[in-house]
């Protein structure tokens, strides 16, 4: 690892504020880049990147990097990249199975239209309560694995698993009543 970055990297750990800011400064654009080869979506990519140096600052004091910070930053990246990405697949099989289920049900297409069903479930994710909406998009929409949601949060795998178990009964309930 090179000297400067080593340096860096202590100072960080000893939360020199200055340091940190340095590091942002001379990696940002390049790992916004980086994010955005797999993205395709600028927006996307620098909260990606965003979310990364807010995680490395919050637990910079049990970061240990034995050999590179510039290749834990950019496979951090990635993997953070490879997450967002399968979200994003997880919301769109999550819409198209709903949407199937109202076309099985007699529904065409022109009649349910997409807005309209995500006008719905965002108002009835709304009906919940906070707790249990944030683990059931943390779930959902983030693709956290109910591990890491509890951790987040500070609560119970359990838990975890009642609030995405509420959250679906209602949804079923409200949908199915809906269309």
């Amino acid at each position: 690892m090179a000297l400067e970055n080593i340096i860096i990297q202590q100072k960080t750990r000893n939360s020199d504020i200055v340091a940190f800011e340095t590091l942002f400064r001379k990696y940002y654009a390049d790992l916004v880049s980086y994010a955005c080869r797999y993205t395709r979506d600028m927006d996307a990519a620098e909260e990606i990147v965003q979310e990364f140096f807010y995680n490395y600052w919050k637990n910079r004091k049990e970061i240990n990097i034995k050999f590179s910070l510039r290749a834990y930053m950019y496979r951090s990246i990635r993997n953070n990249t490879l997450n967002y990405l399968e979200a994003v697949s997880v919301r769109r099989k999550y819409a198209d199975r709903i949407l199937s289920s109202a076309n099985s049900q007699g529904y065409e297409d022109s009649s349910v239209e997409v807005s309209e069903l995500n006008e719905r479930i965002e108002r009835i994710l709304n009906e919940l309560p906070e707790r249990c909406r944030t683990i059931f998009c943390m779930s959902r929409f983030d693709g956290l694995k109910y591990e890491e949601i509890a951790e987040q949060l500070s609560v119970s795998v359990k838990t975890v698993e009642a609030n995405i178990g509420k959250a679906l009964k209602l949804l079923r309930k409200k949908l199915e009543t809906s269309l």
